[in-house]
């Protein structure tokens, strides 16, 4: 049986490291050892970040909530069980878009919850 070489297939991985790591800084783009572990290292920013990225967008949203509730003269936290207990099932991104763009309609869900409480 012949003997198999694996020339091909490591250069074929070590390529597409090295092209995941185009653009980073000095070795780290140029040596495989290097750009092996920066790539490694990027990869695990990146999936907590994806996490990140829910959390901040939901802290903002809220943010946004309260500081128009407050505006209508009640708290986050009123407001949200008082939307609860009207039966409205508003979405926090929903809420927030609506806050930002019609205060009428805000105001009107805020005496829908005062109501409800």
């Amino acid at each position: 049986m012949a003997r198999v070489k694996g020339a091909m297939m490591t250069r074929k991985r070590r390529n597409r490291v090295l092209k995941a790591a185009k653009g980073y800084w000095g070795s780290k783009s140029k040596h495989f050892k290097m750009a092996k572990q920066a790539v490694m290292k990027s990869g695990n920013y990146a999936y907590i970040g994806r996490k990140q990225k829910k959390r901040e967008f939901r802290q903002l949203w809220i943010a946004r909530i309260s500081a128009q509730a407050k505006v209508c003269g009640i708290n986050y936290s009123q407001f949200m069980c008082g939307l609860k207990k009207a039966g409205i099932n508003l979405n926090r991104k929903m809420l927030s878009e609506i806050a930002i763009s019609d205060k009428e309609a805000f105001a009107a869900l805020v005496e829908k919850a005062k109501a409800a409480l």
